[in-house]
């Protein structure tokens, strides 16, 4: 354990393993022309187009755990590169559909090789991708992912 982590909380080893991981992943895309936030754009529509799902921008919100406005502006840029398409959905004109191109698919693909070379780098120490640490570190990622988080519920049982 570096110095920088002897004695740290969990918050803050969360932080910079986040941070560690969104710079690596940006400079691992920027030669595609991509950067992280894009990525997880991208990949997450490639990953649900091969489960014959076309989302809206509030699903894909939703998934990414990224803010509407964010993903909105997001395919607004990747639309005008050419790599996603938006069209409206034809059962609420208000909602957006997101779909890859083709060069936004093939572009997707070369970045998700990239990536999945970083993630088995870092998963290795943990017995890599498909070993039983990293899957019990998958559950308590999940289970942790699963935790709504409130800011203030103090001031929430106060108005109820």
């Amino acid at each position: 354990m570096s110095s920088a982590t002897e004695g740290a909380t969990a918050g803050f080893l969360v932080w910079r393993l986040s941070m560690k991981w969104r710079v690596a992943v940006d400079r691992a895309v920027a030669p595609l022309g991509l950067t992280h936030a894009q990525y997880a754009l991208m990949a997450s529509l490639y990953g649900m187009r091969r489960s014959g799902i076309q989302p809206s921008q509030r699903r894909l919100a939703d998934h990414t755990g990224l803010e509407a406005l964010y993903v909105s502006k997001l395919a607004r840029a990747l639309e005008a590169a050419g790599l996603v398409s938006r069209t409206r959905d034809p059962d609420d004109p208000r909602a957006m559909r997101l779909s890859l191109t083709e060069q936004g698919s093939e572009v997707t693909h070369r970045a998700i090789t990239v990536v999945q070379g970083l993630l088995d780098q870092l998963l290795e120490p943990l017995g890599g991708q498909d070993g039983p640490r990293t899957r019990q570190f998958t559950r308590e990622l999940v289970t942790l992912l699963d935790v709504p988080l409130d800011p203030y519920p103090e001031n929430d049982k106060e108005q109820s």
